[in-house]
């Protein structure tokens, strides 16, 4: 996913199916002393509803409500007052809760454990088999950039090295709601934006996501809707677009101009504003941006690491494709197109067409019972061509530079 596509998302309508995962009603719980005696309202009166395929956001400040509000709706808790359904259930039904991944605000591991028995040790608890444990963990350990250091024991983690081990293991059961507490605390900002990157796909993919979070650059990164405590009530709640609009000002993006055209406007905007109340300045791009450029360059040039690495995409079973097609499968199905799927030129869809009858050729060939050794003139020139025409067609599908 491309940085615009992160700070661009869909919107809201486009992920939202309009179905309700969460419904809080006066969701009240009082804290009370050895006695019985009330000793702190940590959440007070309140009232949300979370919808499918949302990313809702939970802010406050220190001691606000937030983390008791994320253990209420796991069912860790009891409400004081109030009612509470997560899949039209209570938090405590047990089928509901398999459908949920849960990264505390601590990472609470193992220590003697390394990554992989980690991973295997809570895909045990939701009873997935011995095959789709092995083949998530190494999908989620390769997404969170922790593949190079498996063999580690997680105790040895530095902090962001555990938060990103403890994301893994909220992801294994594939959850259809994912609650996130502090998720990028301890994280370096390539972390920070992998972690954005990968709730933005898990809200495309229809999953509801639940971010409780004081690091509010992240929060406006990727939630559709965000509610704000302070003192255990609801302060504000709303869209950002709404939260965030301030419609007593505009501003207007354009190109370097010429100095002559830039008074021409100014003096059009003076003439029916304040000067005082004119600013022009030059756009900056901000500084987690500039930041994730540097390393980028730094390690295209070289660089080794033996900490952790930036992850690469979501892992497949999170996007819906786990169950990958053999190579065969995909090459019959693109053969299997419509000509308006192959690329346009000519030249490009004969190459498709010759690789790909070629590669096919080559798997059929492999299922037949081993044949003498070939005579000059068959396989080897069917092998040559087929390495020419791979040639060919990545210099006519290769982008621009």
């Amino acid at each position: 996913m491309t940085p615009a596509e992160l700070h661009h998302p869909s919107p809201i309508t486009d992920r939202q199916s309009g179905e309700t995962v969460i419904s809080v009603t006066g969701l009240t719980k009082v804290f009370k002393d050895f006695w019985g005696r009330p000793k702190a309202r940590a959440v007070d009166n309140v009232d949300f509803e979370v919808r499918r395929g949302e990313v809702f956001g939970l802010l406050g400040p220190n001691g606000s409500g937030k983390s008791t509000t994320v253990k209420l709706l796991l069912g860790l808790l009891y409400p004081t007052k109030g009612h509470i359904e997560v899949f039209g259930h209570s938090p405590r039904h047990v089928a509901t809760k398999s459908r949920i991944g849960y990264l505390p605000e601590e990472s609470y591991l193992y220590r003697y454990l390394d990554s992989r028995e980690t991973l295997d040790f809570f895909g045990n608890l939701f009873c997935l088999p011995k095959k789709d444990r092995e083949n998530r963990a190494g999908q989620l350990l390769e997404m969170v950039g922790l593949s190079r250091t498996q063999m580690r024991a997680v105790g040895e983690f530095s902090k962001g090295m555990q938060r990103r081990i403890g994301l893994a293991q909220a992801l294994i059961n594939d959850p259809d709601l994912v609650i996130l507490d502090e998720p990028t605390s301890g994280l370096d900002p390539i972390g920070c934006r992998e972690v954005k990157d990968l709730i933005v796909a898990l809200a495309r993919r229809g999953k509801t996501v639940i971010l409780s979070s004081h690091l509010l650059a992240d929060v406006q990164d990727v939630c559709d809707r965000v509610v704000i405590y302070y003192g255990g009530k609801v302060q504000a709640m709303g869209t950002l677009k709404e939260l965030l609009a301030t419609p007593d000002a505009i501003q207007i993006t354009t190109p370097a101009l010429p100095r002559a055209t830039m008074e021409r406007v100014l003096e059009i905007i003076r003439h029916d504003v304040a000067e005082d109340k004119v600013r022009v300045d030059t756009p900056t791009q901000n500084l987690e941006s500039y930041f994730l450029a540097v390393v980028q360059r730094a390690q295209r040039a070289a660089a080794e690491t033996s900490g952790a690495m930036s992850g690469a995409t979501v892992a497949a079973y999170l996007r819906g494709d786990a169950e990958a097609k053999p190579a065969s499968d995909k090459i019959l199905e693109r053969l299997t197109l419509p000509q308006a799927a192959v690329p346009e030129t000519s030249a490009a869809a004969h190459l498709v067409e010759t690789v790909d009858q070629l590669r096919l050729e080559g798997l059929t060939k492999a299922a037949e019972p081993a044949a003498p050794p070939p005579g000059p003139g068959t396989e080897p020139e069917k092998s040559a061509d087929l390495d020419k025409a791979n040639e060919k067609l990545a210099g006519l599908v290769q982008p621009p530079r």
